[in-house]
C-alpha cells in the first residue's frame, strides 16, 4: 500500500488568486479522499476557454483563491470508503457534469443530466459542500467544477469520474474530458446529424470545430462555419467544414440571411459556441422550418436573455435546445469516443496546437486569450 494513503499530499498547484491575474505555482495540501472519493494524480491537464471565464469573474461564480481546470486524465492514488468502481492504478479521467448512474436520469437514454447531483457552478465537494485544497499557511483553496486539474494531485467524486482505455496517449485523452467530447456530442447524441444533412456552426474554436468534427462523422455534406476570423476557414477544412462565412464580409445581409439563400432554406442543424443570445437567435433564424435543430453550446452571461418570435415558434416547427457536454454520459459514452479515436474515426492530434510544461501554465493562458491555442496540453509531471 502506498505511504499516502489516507494521509494529506504535499504537490504544486497553480492557484489563481485574483481575477485575471498570472496563476502562482504554489505548494498545496491535498486532503485524503473522502467517502465516494477518489485521489487522481494528474497527467496531462488542457486549457479550454471555460477556465478563462471563471478566471476572470469578480463576483460569484468566480471565487478567489482557487485552483482552476476541468480537462485531465490521470491515474487513481487511492479510494474513500465506499467506492468500489475504481481502485489504485486505474487510468481515468474527471468530467465536470455528474453521472451517478443510479438516478432516474442517469438511467434514462434521452438525459445526461444527473438528479442527485445536478450541475451547478460549485467552488467545493458537490456532497457535503467542503474543500479538499489547503495551502501550507492553512488557508482554503477554493475547487473547479469538481475537477480542479491545475494541480499534481486532485480529489473527485465517484460520480464524476470514469475509467478509459490505457492504450490511449494522456496528451489526447485529456481533451475528451470537455471540450471536444462537448462538440462532437453535440452533433452526434443532441442533434443526431443525418448522412447528408447541412449543418451550420456559428464560432470555430475548439467546440465549433469539435461539432464539424462530429458532423462529419455522422456523415454531414454540408458543413458551413461562421466565424469573424477569416483564418478559422482553413483550420475547419481539417475537421469537415466546407464552405465559410465571415459576418464581416457582407454590410447589407445578416448572417442568417446570407445562410438561408446558401441553403435555399436554411441549414438542417444550427450550432451556436459562442455564448452570445444574438448569435443563438440567427442560428435559430437559419435552421430549416418543419425540422430544423439550433443547439446551443456556447455559454453566455449569466442573465442574458434571448427575444423570438412566438409567432415563429409557433408557425415554423423549429427546435431550439441546450446541450450540455454534448448530451454524453460521461461512464458509457467516453468510452466510444476513445475508441474512435484508437480505431482512427475522430481526430484529436488536429486538436492540440501546443504541449509544454505545467510550470509554463500562464504561457498557455496567454495563447488561448490571443486566440493561438485550440488546446494547450500541460504535462503535470516532468
Amino acid at each position: 500500500m502506498s505511504i499516502s494513503v489516507g494521509k494529506p499530499i504535499h504537490c504544486k498547484a497553480a492557484v489563481a488568486r485574483e481575477a485575471g491575474k498570472p496563476l502562482v505555482i504554489e505548494e498545496v495540501i491535498v486532503a485524503p479522499p473522502s467517502v465516494h472519493e477518489v485521489r487522481v494524480k494528474i497527467l496531462c491537464t488542457s486549457l479550454c476557454h471555460s477556465d478563462l471565464t471563471l478566471w476572470n469573474l469578480n463576483e460569484p461564480p468566480g471565487y478567489f483563491p482557487r485552483i482552476l481546470g476541468h480537462e485531465a486524465v490521470g491515474i487513481v492514488e487511492s479510494v474513500g470508503e465506499d467506492v468500489k468502481e475504481f481502485a489504485k492504478g486505474d487510468f481515468v479521467m474527471p468530467v465536470f457534469l455528474a453521472n451517478c448512474g443510479e438516478c432516474g436520469d442517469c438511467k434514462h437514454r434521452k438525459s445526461n443530466l444527473c438528479s442527485t447531483l445536478p450541475f451547478k457552478l460549485s467552488n467545493l465537494m458537490p456532497r457535503d459542500e467542503t474543500g479538499r485544497f489547503t495551502n501550507t499557511k492553512g488557508e482554503t483553496l477554493y475547487h473547479t467544477l469538481h475537477v480542479s486539474s491545475f494541480t499534481q494531485y486532485t480529489v473527485v467524486d465517484v460520480a464524476h469520474l470514469t475509467k478509459i482505455d490505457p492504450q490511449i496517449p494522456p496528451n489526447r485523452a485529456c481533451l475528451l474530458s470537455c471540450g471536444v467530447s462537448t462538440g462532437v456530442g453535440a452533433a452526434w447524441i443532441t442533434a443526431q446529424v443525418e448522412e447528408g444533412s447541412t449543418v451550420a456552426i456559428f464560432g470555430l474554436g475548439a467546440i465549433g470545430l469539435a461539432v464539424a468534427e462530429g458532423a462529419r462523422i455522422c456523415g454531414a455534406t454540408r458543413i458551413i462555419g461562421v466565424d469573424v476570423n477569416a483564418s478559422k476557414f482553413e483550420i475547419g477544412k481539417k475537421f469537415g467544414v466546407t464552405d465559410f462565412v465571415n459576418p464581416m464580409d457582407n454590410a447589407t445581409k445578416s448572417t442568417s440571411e446570407i445562410i438561408n439563400e446558401m441553403t435555399d432554406g436554411g441549414a438542417d442543424y444550427c450550432f451556436e459556441c459562442v455564448g452570445m443570445a444574438s448569435l443563438v437567435e440567427e442560428a435559430f433564424a437559419c435552421c430549416r422550418k418543419g425540422w430544423g435543430k439550433t443547439v446551443v453550446l456556447g455559454v453566455d452571461r449569466p442573465m442574458s436573455k434571448l427575444s423570438l418570435s412566438s409567432h415563429d415558434v409557433l408557425h415554423n416547427g423549429k427546435t431550439l435546445t441546450g446541450s450540455l457536454f454534448g448530451g454524453l454520459k460521461a461512464k458509457s459514452d467516453i468510452s466510444t469516443l476513445v475508441k474512435w479515436y484508437l480505431d482512427k474515426k475522430l481526430q484529436l492530434d488536429e486538436f492540440v496546437t501546443h504541449e509544454m510544461k505545467f510550470e509554463d501554465i500562464n504561457k498557455a493562458f496567454e495563447l488561448l486569450l490571443e486566440g493561438k491555442s485550440l488546446r494547450c496540453v500541460l504535462w503535470m509531471h516532468t
